[in-house]
């Protein structure tokens, strides 16, 4: 049991090296290209930029690769025989708050060089050592507080319930529904300054698209996106009454009226073919599987690593696995998601206009400095959205470009 579960993260790792290789490959040939979409400096820069991102992540695959050979060969062990505590739940609590911590320093080290040195280096960050660290005080406040509650609970209904993993599921969603209900007003308002919009005329054109599509929200607000990044974005936050729509005051300064209204009215057109339901739905059934899994874990695994088959080791199994299952499933909701993302965007120009829309994407795409083009393995493993080529040739937008990088990263 120990040899398969060895075997299967060393596969998952490898074929996470080896698309991460096929990409930087695909990218340095294709930057010699012509530019398509970003102007020439931004497509090399662009370019660049996602090299040096993907060079990062090659070395962090292997990282993680040793991180959890140490964790299964001798770190759950090490914690295990270090936490003498009698109730099983609050050992429970503590050995899961310990090995997330242990996690989060181990990731530190790319957090901080990610932050600090490379999106510096290309002009996306603008955070300061003071907000960076108020943000990690702030969550780990956060998690402390609420995942070691979620942690209790999730541990007394294993103590308590023959088939725990089925009312352990119900548990987890419920609390996944009503954090996304309470984040845009109680947690995203910890992190950052919300404001009403105040342009009014872009805001009543905005109140008159959303009472179109039938949505109703508690406001239009801006974010102080710009302190710690310079991308641009939007999104609409909330469930139920919570429902906000978000503008990044990035994007407000850089798009126009018309090219706003186009990017919401994508995003209302998910609302409107209930892609948020279904998402939810399909998040659901593949948390539903992980708990199944995990759940009915042979004991003789837990033996075999010289480990007790306490309550946390259920829980560690899972968050030790997870990301797997999660990669094996993302190719399908990826491309579930991509047709979802062409059935918005012809919602979205409905709303304003298809040159409107297309303009505001090649604004992002340049503002944001995404390179356009990416490898077929990339775009069936990662992209939940089609490659830009493709989505602004559906809007009609005449694309030049080598036929050769055209043509390969079409593909998928």
């Amino acid at each position: 049991m120990l040899l398969m579960i060895s075997a299967i993260y060393t596969i998952y790792t490898l074929i996470k090296f080896y698309a991460a290789i096929m990409e930087v490959g695909f990218i340095v040939k294709a930057k010699k290209t012509e530019a398509v979409i970003l102007g020439p400096a931004n497509f090399i820069k662009a370019a660049n930029y996602k090299i040096a991102s993907l060079k990062m992540d090659l070395v962090s695959i292997l990282y993680d690769l040793l991180i959890f050979i140490w964790w299964i060969g001798y770190g759950l062990n090490m914690l295990e025989n270090n936490i003498s505590i009698g109730d099983e739940i609050l050992k429970s609590v503590v050995f899961i708050d310990l090995f997330i911590v242990i996690n989060y320093l181990f990731s530190l080290p790319f957090d901080l060089y990610k932050t600090f040195s490379l999106d510096k280096e290309y002009g996306f960050s603008n955070i300061d050592a003071k907000t960076y660290l108020m943000d990690q005080i702030k969550s780990g406040v956060l998690f402390l507080v609420f995942g070691s509650l979620v942690v209790a609970l999730l541990s007394w209904i294993i103590l308590n319930f023959a088939n725990w993993w089925i009312w352990g599921f119900v548990m987890i969603f419920i609390i996944i529904l009503f954090v996304n209900m309470i984040y845009p007003t109680l947690i995203a308002p910890i992190f950052n300054k919300f404001t009403p919009l105040e342009n009014d005329e872009l805001r009543v054109s905005i109140e008159d698209l959303l009472k179109k599509a039938g949505l109703k929200s508690s406001g239009v607000f801006s974010l102080d996106a710009s302190k710690r990044d310079s991308r641009l974005n939007a999104y609409f936050g909330g469930l139920g009454k919570s429902k906000r729509v978000v503008l990044f005051d990035t994007l407000i300064k850089k798009l126009d009226k018309n090219e706003l209204l186009a990017v919401l009215g994508h995003e209302l057109g998910h609302f409107k073919h209930k892609d948020i339901l279904k998402n939810i739905l399909s998040s659901g059934l593949m948390l539903f599987i992980m708990f199944a899994i995990f759940g009915n874990l042979p004991k003789d695994l837990f033996l075999e690593l010289g480990l007790s088959n306490g309550v946390y080791m259920n829980i560690v199994f899972f968050l030790l696995f997870s990301p797997i299952l999660s990669f094996v499933f993302m190719p399908i909701f990826g491309m579930i998601s991509r047709k979802n993302e062409y059935a918005a965007d012809e919602y979205g120009s409905e709303c304003e206009s298809k040159e409107a829309l297309s303009s505001a994407l090649m604004k992002l795409a340049n503002e944001n400095r995404s390179f356009p083009l990416s490898h077929p393995l990339t775009i069936f493993l990662y992209f939940t959205h089609p490659p830009l080529v493709e989505r602004l040739r559906r809007l009609g937008v005449e694309i030049k470009a080598s036929k050769e990088c055209m043509e390969e990263s079409c593909k998928a």
